[in-house]
């Protein structure tokens, strides 16, 4: 028996008032602010909506013809502000979507071949939230915090995020490590049921949440499975000024 495809919607939250970048959406780059380019890029393969809480923001995607939900400020996180902005586009569309789609708003270069495969995911009925990662190539990223590392089973669900070095392996030099152990490091980028969506945002944060700073920890401690999709492809993330500068010079080698 064949299944119906799901229908998808792809949420772009961003935000003003970043503490390390102000203003980063609107930023301009090679003559379009990032969140046009995220949004364009993103709208090659999924119906795609800005949420914002910002009206500088919202005049900006208005402007290149873009479609944007105004929410609320006091959101904790991206995917609460997703929550509301799926309750404000089903009514305002008067449909309901399967599955929503995350993008990062500070990846101007997203590629739509990624965000088909996290679409794929949810071909398996069972799939709650998708999301991916990719073969870790450097050994010092092994060891670096901010390079969050993901752990799966062996039928591809999450078993946890870490911001340490796991797993540990012993009886080796750290330099050997990664010939040791196929690191997996997480690409921030979430699809999720429309309902699963709705009960992650009621969710209290929990320990290992809290603990390694990480919010897809809270789901897994809540009893949610993540699938993982692996992808060749990291991205290009602008968290700095100095991030932007980089994209900016090598500008012709992204598009």
């Amino acid at each position: 028996m064949e299944h119906c495809r799901p229908s998808f919607l792809g949420l772009i939250p961003a935000r003003y008032a970043s503490t390390r970048f102000p203003g980063k959406p609107l930023v301009d780059i090679g003559g379009k602010s990032m969140i046009q380019r995220v949004y364009e890029q993103a709208s090659r393969v999924v119906r795609a909506v800005v949420a914002t809480d910002d009206s500088r923001i919202e005049a900006e995607v208005l402007r290149f013809g873009g479609e944007v939900v105004m929410t609320s400020p006091h959101h904790r996180s991206g995917t609460d502000r997703c929550a509301e902005a799926l309750d404000i586009m089903e009514v305002r569309l008067g449909e309901a979507f399967d599955v929503v789609l995350n993008i990062q708003g500070d990846e101007p270069f997203i590629r739509p071949e990624q965000l088909a495969q996290l679409m794929a995911c949810f071909e398996d009925e069972a799939t709650q939230i998708a999301t991916l990662v990719r073969r870790m190539a450097r050994p010092e990223d092994v060891f670096d915090p901010n390079q969050v590392k993901a752990l799966r089973d062996l039928s591809g669900r999450a078993l946890y995020f870490s911001r340490s070095p796991v797993p540990f392996v012993r009886d080796a030099s750290k330099e050997e490590w990664l010939s040791r152990y196929p690191y997996l490091k997480h690409i921030g980028m979430y699809a999720y049921r429309g309902a699963v969506l709705r009960q992650l945002a009621q969710l209290a944060p929990s320990a290992l949440e809290v603990a390694e700073s990480l919010e897809q920890n809270r789901w897994i401690e809540h009893g949610f499975c993540i699938r993982v999709a692996e992808t060749e492809d990291e991205g290009v993330s602008i968290d700095t000024p100095e991030d932007l500068e980089r994209v900016r010079q090598s500008l012709s080698k992204l598009q």
